[in-house]
């Protein structure tokens, strides 16, 4: 009987043995869960006045190439949108304003990384600019503090294939397309060629984007003498970038 006891004695102790170390276990688990989820607390904050007039155009681009290094790894940061909109109420302080096109294989935000309230975003075919887009510009810049002008283009991009290969939009009684397309033409003529002029000349083509987005800027200069001034007192950058499809890469020039 007495053997009995000490059987049941023993088991019991390991029966509590084994659930304390349970209960540890599950403490330790919730305890790195809890650990796991401040790390990756959700950003609800935005941009405020002071942090935008703080920064400079230099600081801003290697910021954005830091977001697009998280966007390629797949690696984006947690944002709380539904805060981060409540609060945008109040005001807004952007960074910067992108000129992208309007392919939509091109997520802005999400290629560098940022959330509401981050930064202006523009978008025209082609990413070409027009008195529209520019005043749009002056206003994000001039106005809205913005220290930074990108023209952003991109590989692959529909509007200036059609361009190289000279598609008559007006016969198919698209004007105003046709007017677009003849924007960008002059890329096409100041660009070096290696091979055939065709879009399926992926070389040229690539040269052509690049060349059109360095085009956009000197032509944004031009038409805004007000943004030539901010740039050339160090306010503000305009500059042009490519973002790459296929990598996910932006690349500035």
């Amino acid at each position: 009987m007495k053997k009995w006891f000490k059987v049941l004695g023993i088991a019991g102790l390991a029966i509590g043995f084994v659930s304390c170390e349970g209960t540890v276990k599950k403490e330790v688990t919730t305890e790195s869960n809890d650990m796991m989820e401040v790390a990756q607390a959700p950003i609800k904050s935005i941009l405020t006045a002071e942090e935008q007039a703080g920064m400079s155009p230099d600081e801003i681009i290697g910021r954005l190439k830091k977001g697009n290094e998280n966007f390629v790894s797949n690696n984006l940061t947690q944002r709380d949108h539904s805060e981060q909109r409540r609060m945008a109420m109040i005001g807004q302080y952007p960074k910067a304003i992108v000129l992208s096109c309007v392919d939509s294989r091109v997520p802005v935000e999400d290629v560098f990384d940022l959330g509401i309230g981050d930064i202006f975003v523009a978008r025209v075919a082609g990413n070409i600019e027009n008195k529209d887009i520019v005043g749009s510009m002056e206003f994000a810049t001039a106005v809205a503090g913005s220290k930074l002008v990108i023209v952003l283009g991109h590989t692959a991009c529909g509007a200036v294939k059609h361009a190289i290969d000279n598609t008559d939009a007006a016969s198919m009684e698209m004007n105003a397309l046709q007017d677009l397309l003849n924007e960008i033409k002059p890329s096409v003529v100041a660009t070096e060629v290696n091979g055939e002029i065709s879009s399926k000349n992926e070389a040229f083509t690539n040269s052509v984007i690049k060349m059109n987005a360095i085009k956009t800027v000197e032509d944004i200069r031009i038409t805004s003498p007000k943004m030539a001034a901010l740039e050339q007192e160090g306010k503000i950058k305009i500059v042009a970038a490519v973002y790459d499809m296929a990598t996910g890469k932006v690349k500035f020039m």
